[in-house]
């Protein structure tokens, strides 16, 4: 299985989030959170003051952190990088949007969900020409 990514094998991968108030201070609350050795966290707290540079610059950093498993965006904020989320196709990190309290789920913009819809519809078309 050449090219496959292995999470690291010491059992220390961690979930990334990227959301709100609301959602960032739950999963904190879950024990999600973490801070290394050189101050670095987990974590990206959006507010309205947050730029959409920072935000690309932390969906950057976590997705090259060897330490993360996961990337949980809050759809409304992986809409605002859009670009970053659609051209990452790496499987580890995975990224996984998930809902807001203000801002409901939309399968329809789900970069993960329509990936998989496109596998199984061109599996559908191959299995169908058999």
């Amino acid at each position: 299985m050449a090219g496959r990514s292995n999470i690291p094998a010491n059992n220390s991968a961690l979930i990334a989030i990227i959301a709100d108030e609301d959602t960032v201070t739950g999963f904190l609350m879950a024990g999600v959170g973490n801070v290394d050795l050189r101050k670095k966290t987990n974590y990206l707290l959006v507010d309205n003051k947050t730029t959409v540079k920072q935000i690309e610059d932390a969906f950057k950093e976590f997705t090259a952190r060897e330490d993360i498993a996961i990337v949980l965006i809050s759809q409304y904020i992986a809409n605002m990088i859009r670009f970053l989320v659609d051209s990452y196709n790496k499987p580890i990190p995975a990224i996984l949007e998930i809902p807001s309290k203000d801002h409901p789920y939309d399968p329809a913009s789900d970069s993960v969900l329509s990936r998989v819809k496109y596998l199984f519809s061109a599996d559908s078309v191959a299995s169908d020409r058999r």
